[in-house]
């Protein structure tokens, strides 16, 4: 194994971790990628910032760009951080990251919790069947009490009162995007108000059933669509915006 990673899985909110084991098993497979997780402390502001410099710490010393990959808000830093550091980035690989880079579920959640007139626990258990599906009365409890101790503990760049607004628009480096076709997280319009800012070369892939979590659910299809990509962007060509399908 190379000192130099071929690949970087950002990782945001360390308990949705196990959340992208399977898709990661399936990269490692045939490629070099490693885990980047960023922990934040009680003492640390919860914005984008932080995470950003903090990621920029580890990638600076790289003697070359690698491709970065980042699910949900996790994507949300990549995408702030090619943004920033264009010339570290081979490439970026977005999962279920909205064109309003910033509306993931978290903001989702705090818009139910103004909206709803019912519990936290109530709402949290309407984000597991959004964010999941059905599940049994047992695991969707588990579901719900790690949502909410990602809420409480971990990167969540929203409240009640506020929610974040990260800018939309492109990257410089070659960009892939991601999402489940029955996402409901997403915008109905995602597709459409990404393709305004996506270059040629860049890349949109639809997951057919899946939800917010398809690389989860899909991971064997999900892993294809990243390593074609990265090997497109290892020889470039000429061409323009293409829409992955099965």
């Amino acid at each position: 194994m190379s000192d130099v990673p071929d690949g970087l899985w950002l990782c945001a909110n360390p308990q949705l971790q196990h959340l992208d084991q399977r898709l990661l098993q399936r990269l490692n497979q045939q490629t070099d990628v490693r885990c980047w997780s960023y922990l934040q402390t009680a003492d640390e502001p919860c914005d984008f910032e932080t995470a950003v410099e903090l990621l920029h710490d580890y990638l600076q010393p790289q003697p070359q760009p690698i491709h970065l990959i980042g699910h949900s808000l996790s994507g949300v830093v990549g995408l702030l951080y090619a943004r920033q550091y264009p010339e570290q980035v081979k490439s970026l690989t977005l999962l279920s990251v909205g064109a309003k880079p910033a509306s993931g579920w978290h903001a989702h959640y705090y818009a139910l919790r103004q909206l709803l007139p019912c519990s936290r626990a109530a709402v949290l258990n309407q984000m597991v069947r959004l964010l999941f599906g059905p599940q049994s009365v047992a695991k969707a409890t588990d579901m719900a009490k790690m949502l909410a101790q990602v809420l409480d503990t971990e990167l969540a760049p929203h409240s009640l009162g506020h929610r974040n607004v990260v800018s939309q628009g492109g990257i410089e480096p070659p960009l892939l995007v991601c999402h489940g076709s029955h996402d409901v997280m997403m915008d109905a319009n995602a597709k459409v108000l990404w393709k305004q800012w996506l270059k040629p070369g860049d890349r949109l892939w639809s997951c057919p059933e899946g939800r917010h979590f398809f690389h989860h659910e899909y991971p064997q299809r999900s892993s294809q669509i990243i390593l074609e990509f990265w090997q497109r962007t290892n020889c470039p060509s000429k061409g323009a915006l293409v829409e992955l399908a099965l």
